[in-house]
C-alpha cells in the first residue's frame, strides 16, 4: 500500500497549486482521505478531508474558499486545488487515507510521503 503525494512546487502569492494524492494497493473510493501540511517548526495540521461518499467536505478555517478536495475515481486519485495561496501556506502537504474523515491525524492509516509547496510573498 503506498500513497503517493505530487504536485508542489514554488509559487508567487495569489497564485495556484494542485496537489495529486495516487494510490497503489489500495482504492481509494473505499476510504476517506484527509490533506494535512506541516510548516517548518509547527506541527502537523489538517487541511482538508472528503468522505468515501464524496458528499461532504471539510475544510480548516485558514483555507476555506481557497482549496478544494476533490476525486477522480476512475484515476484514483485524489486532488487538492490551491487556489489564492498565501506565504502562510508554506508547508509539506501530506495526504492520508482512513475509514472514517476527520480533523485528526489519528483518523487516517495510510499516509503518503508528503509534497512541499512554497509560497513566495
Amino acid at each position: 500500500v503506498q500513497l503517493q503525494a505530487s504536485g508542489g512546487g514554488l509559487v508567487q502569492a495569489g497564485g495556484s497549486l494542485r496537489l495529486s494524492c495516487a494510490a497503489s494497493g489500495l482504492t481509494l473510493s473505499s476510504y476517506a482521505i484527509g490533506w494535512f501540511r506541516q510548516a517548518p517548526g509547527k506541527e502537523r495540521e489538517f487541511v482538508a478531508a472528503v468522505t468515501r461518499s464524496s458528499i461532504t467536505t471539510n475544510y480548516a478555517d485558514s483555507v476555506k474558499g481557497r482549496f478544494t478536495i476533490s476525486r477522480d475515481n476512475a484515476k484514483n486519485t485524489v486532488y487538492l486545488q490551491m487556489n489564492s495561496l498565501k506565504p502562510e501556506d508554506t508547508a509539506v502537504y501530506y495526504c492520508a487515507a482512513g475509514r472514517a474523515s476527520g480533523v485528526n491525524s489519528y483518523a487516517y492509516t495510510y499516509w503518503g510521503q508528503g509534497t512541499l509547496v512554497t509560497v513566495s510573498s
